[in-house]
């Protein structure tokens, strides 16, 4: 009877790279937890379109994928390890599934339906035939994959139907959406990086790296549990900011600072100086609390009395800047 072939032994982990994972995974904690206070208004900024925030988020994004190419590659270069490799699959499957169920009954409107793990679990399949093809393959097969959003786009992937694949003219809405184009290529370049280090020894002198001080293990552990704690970190964190929200009700502090910006902008715009402008945005917000016209200011339909309460408040704060416009009346 023929015996079974050995298993392919697992490559000794290399402690530098589970650091950048621990790294990346405390990024994207950050990230979220600034997204959450975003959302419940505890926070002025709109994190989920900031320039500095959705660089901030691309770049944790590209660390993860990277990374996933770089474990793809360090873990299967010698063959693949079936058995590990669908255990793990599995695993980001079901986790991209709960967060999907999860997402839509929390945000029907932009619920995550090609996220983070959506991908990861996709890429890991559609990596394995490069992790042992000629070193070009992957190499240019990576420059298109990262290089054709930049030269075609179709209002067609606007539409949630076909938005995971990417080349959209503008973004449609979800909390995490991660498009094959151009993000399997990132994980494509870790793969050749990955192997052309290996080629030339460099992760051997990785490996030779064991840093043993607290922040470092810290590190490791986190980075090596990096998958879990990605699927826990955001409940946890609502868990604790909604009922914060609802208790403290941020939203209503934020509402006055929101007011106050749009009529600055507004009464800045008109001409006025800034002085006047700052004095007669006071006078509109007290009006606003005072009459109890939020609901008229924030959906814009307004009551005939309602109406009456505004132009009434107008002209109050008009007067309160431009004195002599009370001799006039």
């Amino acid at each position: 009877m023929t015996p079974e072939p050995a298993p392919t032994p697992k490559r000794p982990r290399i402690p530098v790279i589970d650091i950048a994972r621990g790294v990346a995974i405390i990024a994207m904690v950050v990230y979220h937890l600034c997204w959450d206070l975003s959302y419940f208004r505890f926070i002025p900024v709109d994190v989920g379109y900031d320039p500095g925030w959705v660089l901030f988020a691309r770049t944790i994004l590209g660390s993860f994928l990277f990374l996933v190419g770089v474990g793809l590659s360090l873990g299967h270069a010698d063959g693949i390890r079936w058995r590990a490799f669908w255990r793990r699959w599995l695993f980001v499957l079901a986790g991209a599934l709960v967060i999907t169920v999860t997402t839509w009954f929390a945000f029907p409107d932009s619920f995550v339906y090609f996220g983070v793990l959506h991908a990861i679990a996709l890429f890991s399949l559609l990596a394995l035939p490069f992790i042992r093809a000629p070193l070009w393959l992957p190499a240019i097969t990576a420059a298109v994959f990262i290089a054709l959003p930049l030269l075609h786009a179709d209002p067609l992937f606007n539409e949630r139907a076909w938005s995971w694949l990417g080349f959209w003219v503008v973004p449609p809405p979800a909390n995490d959406l991660v498009p094959v184009f151009p993000w399997f290529g990132v994980v494509l370049l870790a793969v050749v990086v990955t192997r052309i280090a290996r080629t030339r020894g460099w992760l051997d002198r990785l490996a030779r790296i064991q840093p043993k001080n607290r922040l470092a293990g810290i590190l490791v552990w986190l980075g090596r549990w990096s998958l879990v704690i990605y699927l826990v970190h955001q409940p946890l964190l609502l868990g604790i900011i909604y009922p914060l929200s609802a208790t403290l009700r941020p939203d209503l502090a934020m509402r006055e600072l929101d007011f106050l910006r749009a009529c600055q902008q507004t009464c800045l715009a008109g001409g006025t100086d800034a002085d006047r402008c700052t004095t007669y945005c006071q006078c509109g917000l007290e009006g606003v609390e005072t009459n109890d016209l939020w609901n008229a200011v924030a959906t814009g339909l307004v009551t005939a009395e309602e109406q009456a309460l505004l132009d009434a408040q107008n002209r109050q704060c008009s007067i309160l800047i431009y004195p002599e416009l009370q001799s006039g009346d």
